[in-house]
Formats: structure tokens, sequence, C-alpha cells
């Protein structure tokens, strides 16, 4: 993949790569995610959900992939960088994990599937310090002073 500024587009005519921060949390008070999606000429798209369900932290963290992944794919996206700061999550999609869990499993393999929306699709992780914009807005999901 070639490494891009905002505002352009690669040189052999594809798609410009879009970049997505994901963060999922939960706890005694409910699950939530921030997810910003950040895409050509500077478009900037921030989200702030509170899940209507109770969900582990690992649950929260692939609702939160899953709905940025969405979103991403609702916008037109074909190249999409994932920055998230869950190394299992992580290391589950980049199979250098497997995932017993049937829960996770299942999580995992729609996961997979919506990765084939993206004809390039890489996932990496970052430091929690490096997620923080992306952690700021899952906490004001929590707060009930985020957007749904």
């Amino acid at each position: 993949m070639a490494e891009l500024s905002k505002g352009t587009t690669p040189p052999d005519g594809g798609d410009f790569q879009w970049i997505l921060s994901v963060d999922g949390s939960s706890n005694q008070q409910g699950s939530e995610a921030g997810i910003i999606l950040e895409g050509l000429n500077g478009l900037l798209i921030k989200k702030a959900l509170k899940f209507a369900f109770k969900a582990s932290n690992k649950q929260a963290e692939y609702e939160a992939l899953e709905a940025g992944m969405l979103l991403a794919k609702e916008m037109g996206a074909q190249s999409l960088l994932v920055k998230r700061d869950s190394l299992l999550v992580t290391e589950q999609v980049t199979a250098e994990y497997q995932a017993k869990d049937p829960q996770m499993a299942s999580y995992l393999k729609y996961v997979m599937l919506l990765k084939e929306a993206f004809p390039a699709f890489e996932l990496i992780h970052v430091p929690r310090e490096q997620n923080a914009r992306a952690d700021l807005l899952a906490k004001l999901a929590r707060s009930g002073k985020g957007g749904r």
C-alpha cells in the first residue's frame, strides 16, 4: 500500500486509503464504542455509540470494529487501515490467535465477512495512547453526552 497524505489520490488511480480508529469498552454502566473514520479531503466522522445490550469488554471491542467497518463500507471506502488498541481482537482478525470461545468466533466470522468488502484492508494494533481519540468517544458515550 502506498502512503498518502490527506487530499491526495493514489498514482495508480486506485482508491484513497481511509483510516478507521475504534475502541470499545464495557463496565457496570454498560457498553460503548468510539469510532473515528478519516477519509478523502479531510473528511472526519466521529461516532460515540452506547449499546442497548450487556456485553463483555471483548464483545464491545468487536462491536466497535464491526460498526466502524460498516460505516466505512457505507461511505464507499475501498482501502481501509484500521487502528485499534485491543491486541487480542487484532491478533484474532489477523489469524495470529484463534477465537476459541464460540461467541468470539461468531464475531470474528462476521468481521472476516465484512473485510471482504474492502479490496485493500489492514488492521494494526496501536498503543492505547495512540488511540486516545476513539477511547475518549467511547467514554463520551458512557456519559450520555455522545451521539448515537
